[in-house]
């Protein structure tokens, strides 16, 4: 029956199982991100000593709360949708989808395992980068549209930020792409194939801190979270927003934090590499690559944005713009040029 089912699949056109695998990763990436908004809420509690959600649902009493993201939800599509009078109606309507749609559509080209990709582009990182920089302008319009001074003034704060930690992941990014030779994301995991000294991490760790900075900064989480300041300007760009809109801005942060996790195990971590490749003899499953390794460093980082929000606090504007401009940019420049003296005299990994 399995290779009646596998002779099937083969026998389907490209965009078919293309398409059935863009349905898995969208549902997938979606239930991900209300577990996610459960699983912050735990995490912070037990390290303040709270417990957290514990009463919408369980399983078989383990779990308590396991059902608040579907409860929230249900809230969120039952509330009422405000647009303000003075509101530009049309894009305050379509900025929540600008913001959602390249966290999405960027999984097209993030490798889940060695032989799962949507699409397999050899620009796939040129893609990535490109994608990012469109939720900007998301957030630039819901604030403009709204026609409120609070929620603009937290569109340029956002917009102004998300810019200086994007020139900074970008260096970061010109690294990796040195170190592997390839724009394409599955070459970039291959070339760290040979155990975790080969992994990027090791060798560019400073533009691997800066990558994992940036990607907190990016994605407006704790402590780079001025613009929903709420102390100063009540709660950002998204201020005016309200029901299922509001889910959507709700829905993208947190999308986006799913999606720095994964890139940075996959341009720094190996991606669906084992840490045990070279250790374990090479018919041990623990040694083999599969989208279980992807996934536990991926929850790792997941966790980190928790840990970072339950820990910092908020840093106010000016030093994180000095941190992005003053620190994190020159960082990158001096290390890759480190870099490039470690591939000309063939350090490292290079060496070969």
């Amino acid at each position: 029956m399995a290779a009646g089912v596998m002779e099937l699949w083969s026998g389907l056109p490209g965009y078919v199982r293309s398409t059935f695998w863009i349905l898995v990763v969208m549902v997938a990436v979606i239930l991900s991100v209300a577990f996610t908004t459960l699983w912050e809420r735990k995490v912070i509690g037990w390290m303040q000593l709270r417990k957290g959600p514990n009463r919408v649902g369980s399983i078989f009493g383990l779990v308590p709360g396991i059902f608040q993201p579907f409860a929230d939800v249900i809230k969120l599509l039952l509330k009422e949708v405000v647009v303000p009078s003075a509101a530009n109606k049309t894009l305050f309507r379509i900025a929540p989808a600008i913001t959602l749609v390249p966290a999405l559509a960027t999984w097209a080209v993030v490798p889940l395992d060695p032989e799962l990709v949507i699409a397999d582009i050899d620009a796939g990182l040129l893609y990535v980068l490109s994608l990012t920089s469109v939720g900007v302008y998301g957030v630039i319009l819901a604030g403009w549209a709204s026609n409120s001074k609070y929620a603009f003034l937290g569109a340029m704060r956002s917009a102004a930020q998300i810019v200086a930690y994007e020139i900074a992941m970008g260096f970061a990014l010109v690294g990796v792409v040195m170190a592997s030779g390839t724009l394409n994301l599955g070459d970039i995991v291959r070339a760290q194939g040979g155990g975790v000294s080969n992994w990027f991490a090791l060798w560019l760790f400073p533009l691997f801190i800066v990558y994992v900075i940036a990607g907190v900064a990016e994605t407006n989480r704790a402590p780079f979270d001025v613009a929903e300041g709420e102390s100063e300007i009540v709660a950002g760009f998204h201020v005016e927003y309200s029901g299922i809109s509001f889910a959507l801005f709700f829905l993208a942060e947190y999308a986006n934090m799913i999606l720095i996790s994964a890139l940075t195990a996959v341009l720094f971590l190996g991606g669906w590499l084992s840490p045990f490749e070279g250790v374990l003899p090479e018919g041990s499953w623990l040694a083999q690559p599969s989208f279980f390794w992807l996934f536990l460093k991926l929850f790792f980082f997941l966790t980190c944005f928790m840990w970072y929000r339950a820990t910092f606090p908020r840093y106010r504007y000016d030093q994180i713009m000095r941190l992005g401009w003053k620190v994190l940019i020159p960082v990158t420049l001096v290390w890759i040029t480190v870099e490039g003296l470690m591939v000309y005299f063939k350090v490292g990994p290079w060496k070969g």
